[in-house]
């Protein structure tokens, strides 16, 4: 998306940061969908089932018969859907994209295909956006399908070192490196929306004048690290990143039946691209370009322990 110049100076500046959310402010939600699986039919059921739903977007990258017949379905039966296909698997960023462009609605909420909006998701997410500075975002809080909080629903900030060192697991295994850990899901819940410097994007909302303002996803991403981006291109602008406690959603993960180790390498070469995009300086550039080989070779490793645990559990359960 084109971001109107002359507006985005002004949300900077905080020019737009008084103006107000009607209290029932539509709700567009917007689903991209590659090969997501069985989860796809839930999460369509869970959203047209809650009463703020005003539209929903489905944005097919590729999808297996029966996945395109559960949307064409939904579409099929219910106004309020809106089903976009033919454009190919153009990356999560770019399909978001397109979902916003196609809704109408002044607040969008972006949901994972294998994520179940709970009750009162979508009402306290709004509530959330219509609270300046702007621009702003708020991450709902993502659980397990067990109802513990899901890593990476509230985050620290990203950094070349942090994210090495979450990868490999060293905060855990060493203490001296606890500082540098940027999950917090083991942290107390807190009692009300706080301000985190990363959400998850399995579940989020902003209103559509402050997405399209900020130019919406930076679409060099393909897939993974687009919503870590957007929440530091948030604060970089003067507005704030919420982490919503009373916004559930429930995100099974990893159901996609693309090949894990394509996703982890996408996820890898994301992080290096963020890293060099937002270093400040030569120094910090240099040392995102020298981390960069470490940072892919410990996605790619953690793809491969996963594959063999797989494996592991596969063979004792037979």
């Amino acid at each position: 998306m084109n971001r109107p110049v002359r507006e985005l100076e002004d949300l900077v500046s905080g020019r737009h940061a008084t103006s107000a959310l009607a209290p029932k402010a539509t709700i567009s939600v917007v689903v991209v969908v590659y090969r997501t699986g069985p989860a796809l039919e839930n999460c369509i059921a869970c959203i047209l089932k809650d009463p703020d739903t005003f539209e929903l977007i489905l944005v097919d990258n590729g999808s297996s018969p029966q996945e395109a017949g559960w949307m064409q379905a939904a579409a099929a039966t219910h106004a309020k859907v809106k089903l976009l296909v033919g454009h190919g698997n153009v990356g999560f960023a770019q399909g978001a994209n397109l979902g916003v462009r196609a809704s109408s609605g002044q607040v969008v909420v972006f949901v994972n295909p294998d994520a179940f909006v709970q009750p009162q998701c979508l009402s306290s997410l709004r509530d959330g956006v219509g609270q300046g500075p702007r621009p702003c975002l708020v991450g709902a809080r993502i659980l397990n399908a067990d109802g513990g909080e899901q890593r990476g629903a509230r985050r620290g900030e990203v950094t070349p070192m942090t994210t090495l060192f979450s990868i490999l697991r060293l905060t855990h295994a060493l203490k001296v490196l606890s500082r540098f850990e940027i999950h917090h899901e083991n942290d107390p819940t807190p009692e009300g929306r706080v301000e985190v410097p990363t959400i998850s994007g399995a579940g989020f909302a902003m209103t559509r004048e402050d997405f399209d303002l900020l130019g919406g996803f930076d679409e060099d991403y393909f897939l993974h690290v687009e919503d870590i981006d957007l929440c530091w291109r948030v604060r970089q602008a003067g507005g704030k990143v919420w982490f919503d406690p009373s916004a559930n959603l429930v995100h099974l993960g990893s159901t996609s039946l693309s090949n894990p180790m394509k996703i982890e390498v996408w996820k890898g070469v994301g992080l290096i691209r963020y890293f060099r995009k937002r270093a400040a300086n030569p120094l910090q550039a240099a040392v995102a370009i020298a981390l960069a080989p470490a940072i892919l070779a410990a996605a790619i490793g953690r793809a491969l322990l996963r594959k063999r645990a797989k494996k592991v559990d596969q063979s004792q359960s037979t």
